[in-house]
C-alpha cells in the first residue's frame, strides 16, 4: 500500500485510529470490531526514508550495531541511533523508564519510519503498557524484531490492527555482508524485501510429520514463551481464524509442554485457520531419571489432534540462521503439501 491509498484507507477506517488517545474501555472496544476492518499496513519504506533503532529489551552497544546500521544505509535508508543503544542496566538497554522514552519519542516521531528493535533478551513487556500509541495508531510505522519483540507484535496486533515485521534485528546482521553464507544474505535481505513492500513468497521441504491442507488468513505469531507471558493481559493474541506461528529456543521440553498446554487450555489452538511451527532450538536435556518422553512433534500435535487445520514443522522461522522476514498482521496462504510447504502473502 502506498502513502497515498494508506492515507485514504486512515481516512475511513473507522473510529480507532482517528482517536486522540485510548483509554482502556476504548482499547476493549476497537478489539471488538472485526478484525478485517481494523488491519493497516504501514507505508512502506522508499530510498531516504528513516529507520530508528532502540532497545527495548535487552542491552547493545554501537560498535555491535555497526553492521547493521552499514548494511541498511546501502540499502537506501537513513538511520537514527536511539539513546538507548550503548545503555545498561544490568540485563537491559536502559532503566525501563529510558527505554520506555527512547521507544515513545520513536513512535511519535514522523520522520522515523520503521523501527528497529536492536536486540531481544527480556524487557519489552516491563514497558508495553506504559508506551503511549495514539500518533503510531494515526500515522503507523514497522515495528521489526523478534523474540522479546514478540511483545509488541501482540500488543500492536491485538489493539491496533497494525502490520509488524518479525525478522532478524541488528545483533544477527553479519560484519561482512559479503563474505556471510548465502543463507545468512538472504535471511537479511528478507527484512530490505519486507520493508520495501515486495510481495514475501517462501517455500521449505516437507516434514513427513506434517498435517497437510490449505489455510488463509492473517499470520500472527512469534516467541512461544512470549505468546504465553501474555495471555489474560489487553496484549493477548486473537488466534480465531489466522495463520499461527511458534518458534522457541533454550527450553526444557516439559517447559514446551506447559507452554502449549497453556495456549491449549486457553483455546488458542481451537480455531486456528493453520498452524506454523519453526524453530525449537537448543532443547535443553532431560535431567537423567527425570525424562520427559515426548519430542517436539508429540507435544504439538497432543494438543491439536482434535482439529483438522494444516500443520507444519521445521518452518524457516526463529533462532537461528534461516530466520526469515515475515509480516504479521497480513493475509497469508499456507499450503502444506506432501513434498513442499508454501507460505505466500496475499495481496
Amino acid at each position: 500500500m502506498n502513502r497515498k491509498h494508506f492515507l485514504s484507507a486512515l481516512a475511513t477506517t473507522a473510529g480507532l485510529t482517528t482517536l486522540p488517545a485510548l483509554t482502556r474501555l476504548q482499547q476493549a472496544a476497537a478489539a471488538l470490531q472485526p478484525y478485517e476492518e481494523r488491519l493497516l499496513i504501514p507505508p512502506y519504506l522508499r530510498p531516504g526514508d528513516t529507520i530508528g533503532i532502540t532497545c527495548p529489551a535487552g542491552h547493545i552497544t554501537l560498535e555491535e550495531i555497526k553492521p547493521a546500521i552499514s548494511i541498511m544505509q546501502s540499502w537506501g535508508f537513513k538511520i537514527r541511533v536511539g539513546s538507548t543503544v550503548n545503555k545498561t542496566d544490568f540485563s537491559f538497554g536502559g532503566t525501563d523508564q529510558e527505554r520506555r522514552q527512547d521507544m515513545q519519542e520513536m513512535l511519535d516521531e514522523p520522520s522515523i519510519k520503521a523501527i528497529m528493535c536492536a536486540r531481544g533478551g527480556y524487557g519489552s513487556a516491563r514497558i508495553v503498557d506504559q508506551l503511549d500509541f495514539s500518533r503510531f495508531a494515526q500515522q503507523p510505522k514497522w515495528i521489526i524484531g523478534f523474540s522479546d519483540i514478540t511483545v509488541l507484535h501482540c500488543h500492536i496486533n491485538r489493539l491496533y490492527g497494525i502490520a509488524t515485521l518479525h525478522s532478524k534485528m541488528c545483533n544477527s546482521f553479519p560484519d561482512d555482508f559479503s563474505k556471510a553464507e548465502p543463507i545468512v544474505q538472504q535471511t537479511i535481505s528478507s527484512i530490505r524485501d519486507a520493508l520495501s513492500g515486495q510481495q514475501l513468497h517462501y517455500t521449505t521441504f516437507s516434514d513427513s510429520r506434517n498435517r497437510t491442507g490449505t489455510a488463509k488468513g492473517v499470520l500472527v505469531g512469534g516467541n512461544l514463551s512470549m505468546i504465553q507471558s501474555v495471555l489474560a493481559t489487553n496484549s493477548e493474541l486473537d488466534t480465531i481464524g489466522k495463520i499461527l506461528f511458534l518458534e522457541e529456543v533454550g527450553e526444557y521440553l516439559y517447559s514446551l509442554d506447559r507452554m502449549f498446554n497453556s495456549l491449549q487450555r486457553a483455546h488458542k489452538l481451537d480455531n486456528v485457520a493453520g498452524l506454523i511451527i519453526g524453530g525449537f532450538n537448543r532443547i535443553k536435556p532431560d535431567d537423567p531419571g527425570e525424562e520427559f518422553g515426548r519430542t517436539v512433534y508429540d507435544i504439538v500435535m497432543e494438543k491439536v489432534k482434535d482439529f483438522n487445520y494444516p500443520v507444519c514443522f521445521g518452518f524457516p522461522v526463529g533462532h537461528q540462521k534461516d530466520n526469515y522476514a515475515l509480516k504479521c498482521g497480513v493475509m497469508h496462504q499456507l499450503t502444506v503439501g506432501q513434498q513442499e510447504v508454501t507460505l505466500d502473502e496475499l495481496r
